[in-house]
């Protein structure tokens, strides 16, 4: 392998770069300004602005924030890009000998946003 390789696979550190790491719908997102996540289902139209206040942690390259459990005055704008379905999934319950067979298949809702910026 040449050098030049080797650079491009080392790990990029986050030197000068804010972000912040978020809770929606029980689940965890690092996000930073220009970025789009996929979350659970949220109660929003389609284009609007949403708030997302519930930072677990703020760094702005220089300076991390850590919240106990939240960090105050802190909160993600983001705007609703859309709504989709994720991937199915199948769940098939099977009892051998007596002829027990049920599949069920669930696709999750979810929204897109697209991150603005973090206030903190």
């Amino acid at each position: 392998m040449t050098a030049s390789r080797l650079k491009d696979k080392t790990p990029i550190k986050e030197g000068g770069r804010t972000y912040a790491i978020v809770q929606t719908g029980g689940k965890q997102y690092k996000v930073s300004p220009g970025e789009t996540i996929d979350v659970a289902h949220l109660p929003a139209a389609e284009g609007s602005a949403i708030e997302l206040d519930q930072v677990l942690l703020v760094a702005d390259g220089e300076r991390v924030r850590v919240g106990t459990p939240t960090v105050e005055g802190a909160k993600v704008i983001a705007e609703v890009i859309g709504k989709g379905k994720g991937e199915k999934v199948i769940v098939f319950k099977y009892k051998p000998k007596v002829r027990h067979r049920r599949m069920k298949g669930h696709r999750q809702i979810y929204t897109k946003l697209a991150i603005k910026e973090i206030v903190c």
